[in-house]
């Protein structure tokens, strides 16, 4: 794609994305506007908000791009992100509107009555935040990297600047109109090109991905390499090379590379001929030939287990996601928050129908990705390599489009998730409360997770986000399941648990990213941990109750009432106001 059609996409989706805002500003007036807007949203743009910000880079690019590279066993992403919405509607939805809260930590004291519970939740928050935050940035710059050839940090400062604007500017009101349009733009990114691809497809013979050999190059192809990478031959092939392998210097001549392990250094050029293998860089455990299309033979030690693990991950983790529960205390009621779920099935369902087929048709025309370990930019590449020309650019540009709308509309409301809990228990106490501490609050929220994203750069963007729904899932789940539906946890217990649940998830992610695959049992422990680390907090939350019978709060029948008590009895919910506090 041209550099300048996508730099265009870009400055336009941003520019999109600032008047949007600028329109709800001029509504943003009370501290209400900017943490919940006013309670005021209805089902129908509360919907499209939370679909908007929750169809991040995981599922913009990511979901492609492990679809590309592993196969079956990736369709539990879209299935999970999807599902973990009925959870929500069975449980979580209209309770948790009911109860009058803010953010999950004025929720968890209004519940358990106790600050120390409120603060750990706020730890939590943050954490999952900012780790959700991780792969909006770095997809980002690999977007603009990917179709200007600028470097990653720029991306990623681009959507940070534009996010910082918005929030300041308007809050939480201002941040629903801009997800909810960026919502049917991503949609329209994503459908309009895949009509044109298939089309190219059909017209090509309708090839299979699921060939029994290999993902092989159609045509002579060549690649860039942007970073030092170890490569995975599994059959001969010669390439021509223009840099350096295995410690020795290639002028543009070809060069045979016999199966095993082949280090390429940054900067180097391979042109892989028509028909060729592709290598598979060492890091990505791809599926190899008809394994791709087949559930539980990808790359993992023990699929069976990660895919369990995955799935609890996805279905419960949705539920402690802080960006997605905050959207609940915008409804005017939990019938409202309910008729909202029930919507966002509906959206994701659709959405999530595409990505799929662009991992697959990535599987035949892009599988030089798998060489460099850059699926994520699968979604970028099929338009200009399947449609080709003016329609194949034009395509490229709306598609660019769209991911920057992903990244700026999940960044935002993670923002203002994070932001929320900073003002009131970080902020809250030094500064005065309301619309300028939640102003304040919003630069760190969004400098630091800036900052980590740039030092870590090479994670991938789906696989963090699967961390973050890990260590949801292992803390926020049991806390809102048992406080909504259990009167007897008490606050010793949810202390035990969050630390427990939240604190072996976080110990797990930080060493997987850290020390990265590990093989064997405990590798796959750490990289999947939700199965165990969401039993263990809900044990421990359940087991620490029971043993401390006297610590259940005096007033958890009121409380219970108002959580479950339809809204046309007339109960007095206590509306959570941060500047009564």
């Amino acid at each position: 794609m041209s550099p300048t059609l996508g730099l265009l996409a870009v400055v336009g989706t941003a520019l999109l994305t600032l008047l949007v805002g600028a329109y709800g500003l001029r509504i943003s007036r009370t501290t209400s506007d900017f943490y919940v807007a006013s309670r005021t949203v209805t089902p129908w743009w509360n919907a499209s908000a939370i679909s908007g910000e929750y169809l991040s880079a995981a599922s913009f690019l990511g979901v492609a791009g492990l679809v590309l590279a592993y196969g079956a066993d990736m369709l539990w992403f879209p299935v999970g992100y999807t599902a973990g919405y009925l959870l929500l509607l069975a449980l979580v939805a209209a309770p948790l509107r009911r109860s009058g809260a803010y953010t999950l930590p004025d929720f968890a004291e209004a519940r358990l009555e106790s600050l120390p519970v409120r603060r750990l939740a706020s730890v939590l928050v943050v954490l999952i935040g900012w780790l959700y935050l991780l792969p909006q940035f770095q997809g980002a710059g690999l977007t603009l990297r990917t179709v200007t050839g600028a470097p990653r940090w720029v991306g990623a400062v681009v959507v940070a600047v534009v996010v910082l604007v918005n929030v300041l500017a308007g809050g939480m009101r201002s941040i629903t109109l801009v997800q909810a349009v960026q919502y049917w733009l991503k949609l329209t990114a994503l459908a309009v090109p895949v009509v044109f691809l298939l089309g190219a497809w059909h017209a090509d013979g309708a090839p299979s991905p699921a060939d029994p050999v290999p993902p092989t190059v159609r045509a002579a192809t060549t690649v860039d390499v942007k970073a030092d990478v170890t490569l995975r031959v599994r059959q001969p092939v010669t390439v021509r090379v223009d840099g350096t392998v295995d410690g020795r210097r290639v002028a543009d001549a070809e060069l045979p590379l016999a199966p095993g392990r082949h280090t390429v250094l940054e900067g180097s050029v391979l042109t892989l001929p028509a028909g060729a293998t592709v290598p598979v860089a060492e890091r990505l455990p791809a599926a190899d030939g008809a394994a791709w299309a087949r559930p539980l033979e990808g790359g993992t030690a023990h699929p069976l287990y990660a895919t369990y693990s995955l799935a609890v991950a996805l279905f419960f983790g949705t539920m402690g996601l802080p960006h997605v529960l905050v959207r609940f205390y915008t409804n005017p009621d939990g019938r409202a928050a309910r008729r909202t779920t029930l919507t966002v099935l509906g959206l994701l369902g659709v959405f999530y129908l595409l990505p799929t087929l662009y991992g697959a048709l990535g599987r035949l025309y892009t599988p030089e990705l798998l060489l460099t370990d850059r699926t994520d930019a699968v979604v970028l590449l099929l338009p200009a390599r399947l449609v080709g020309g003016v329609a194949g650019e034009l395509l490229g540009a709306l598609v660019t489009a769209g991911a920057f709308a992903a990244f700026l509309s999940t960044s935002s409301g993670l923002v203002v998730s994070v932001a929320g809990v900073l003002s009131q228990d970080v902020l809250g106490p030094l500064t005065r409360r309301g619309v300028a501490a939640f102003q304040i609050a919003a630069v760190p929220a969004v400098i630091v997770p800036l900052l980590l994203a740039l030092l870590a750069s090479g994670l991938g963007v789906a696989s963090l986000v699967g961390l973050a729904f890990a260590v949801a899932a292992s803390s926020f789940c049991p806390l809102l399941v048992l406080g909504i539906w259990w009167r007897r946890l008490t606050s010793n217990g949810a202390m035990a648990g969050l630390l427990v649940g939240g604190g072996l998830a976080t110990v797990a992610v930080l060493v997987t990213i850290v020390a990265g695959p590990i093989g064997g049992w405990p590798g796959t422990l750490l990289a999947e941990p939700a199965a165990w680390s969401m039993a263990a907090a809900f044990a421990v939350m359940v087991g620490v109750s029971l043993a401390s019978p006297r610590r259940v709060p005096q007033g958890v029948n009121l409380t219970m009432v108002r959580l479950h008590a339809p809204e046309s009895l007339d109960v007095d919910r206590g509306d959570w106001n941060p500047e009564r506090r």
